[in-house]
């Protein structure tokens, strides 16, 4: 992969990679029976040989390399939207506050410094940005915990662009036959 210009990579002894860029430092552990060498402004992985584990292996350190390299570099984002009549996201400092239909609001805090919200003016919408792929996608899977999306109104948070599938309700509401 081709490293961007203002990024630079350390490989440690015992494959401690150490990526720093204009938006942070991430640093991961990756298999020490690979070799990652950094040529002419890009980072190769090599394997030792093309057994089963060592592909695995080579495709995985190579897909964490290249997150962090992108997440240095532009960084990753997750938009998420709230379904519901009288559901709504704000801003309160760092943390996320969010009106569920429950009896108390529910204050997410960010896991990290790297990680921030960004809410929209109606409180529908809001994006978590950071620099951890995974911190990202984990936050935003322990948001979306907080009240899934429901199956007979749709009500609840959901990814963008996510698709809820409606069920039909009860069938016989006409009420003759009592």
């Amino acid at each position: 992969m081709t490293l961007p210009k203002n990024v630079t990579v350390e490989v440690q002894p015992g494959n401690k990679v150490k990526v720093t860029g204009p938006k942070g430092t991430l640093e991961q552990q990756l298999s020490p029976v690979l070799e990652i060498v950094q040529e002419d402004g890009q980072m190769l992985v090599k394997r030792p040989t093309d057994s089963r584990e060592h592909r695995a292996q080579h495709g995985l350190a190579r897909a964490l390399l290249a997150n962090m390299v992108h997440g240095v570099s532009t960084g990753f984002t997750r938009r998420m939207e709230i379904h519901g009549v009288g559901y709504r996201a704000e801003k309160q400092g760092n943390n996320l506050v969010m009106q569920l239909g429950k009896s108390h609001p529910v204050v997410i805090a960010p896991s990290s410094k790297t990680i921030s919200f960004e809410v929209d003016r109606d409180g529908r919408n809001f994006v978590i940005s950071g620099i951890d792929k995974c911190e990202v996608g984990q936050l935003a899977a322990v948001i979306r915990k907080q009240r899934p999306p429901e199956p007979y109104q749709g009500k609840g948070i959901r990814y963008a662009g996510e698709t809820v599938k409606i069920k039909a309700g009860k069938s016989g509401k006409t009420g003759k036959g009592r």
